[in-house]
């Protein structure tokens, strides 16, 4: 079972989660979210058990609790969607702008015509 925790402390580790959910039976992996550019907690991370019902339980005794001094919310991980996160991003396209060519079929100003 994989378990997303939200409203970490930006100081909790992942061994910090191991020891936390470690109580309520083994823990597979325990991993804090890092943004990848500051290398600071997003204050979110994941738990993977593989007894369900003991995932279960962690879900149930540990959502709404205080830890480290923040109320956490525990929840069964859902899958991520397809396509990634993120906005999407258009490359090409037939905006407007600057159109060095002529026959462009987007708005803004065409230097071949002027």
């Amino acid at each position: 079972m994989n378990i997303f925790i939200a409203g970490l402390s930006y100081s909790i580790t992942d061994a910090d989660l191991n020891d936390l959910f470690g109580e309520y039976g083994e823990i597979t992996s325990a991993k804090v979210i890092m943004d990848r550019d500051t290398n600071r907690s997003k204050g979110y991370g994941f738990v993977e058990m593989n007894d369900e019902a003991a995932g279960q339980k962690a879900i149930d005794e540990l959502n709404g609790a205080e830890y480290d001094g923040r109320t956490i919310s525990v929840s069964v991980a859902r899958p991520r969607a397809e396509g990634g996160g993120g906005g999407q991003r258009r490359s090409g396209g037939n905006g407007g702008g600057f159109n060095r060519s002529r026959g462009g079929n987007g708005g803004g100003y065409n230097r071949d015509r002027y």
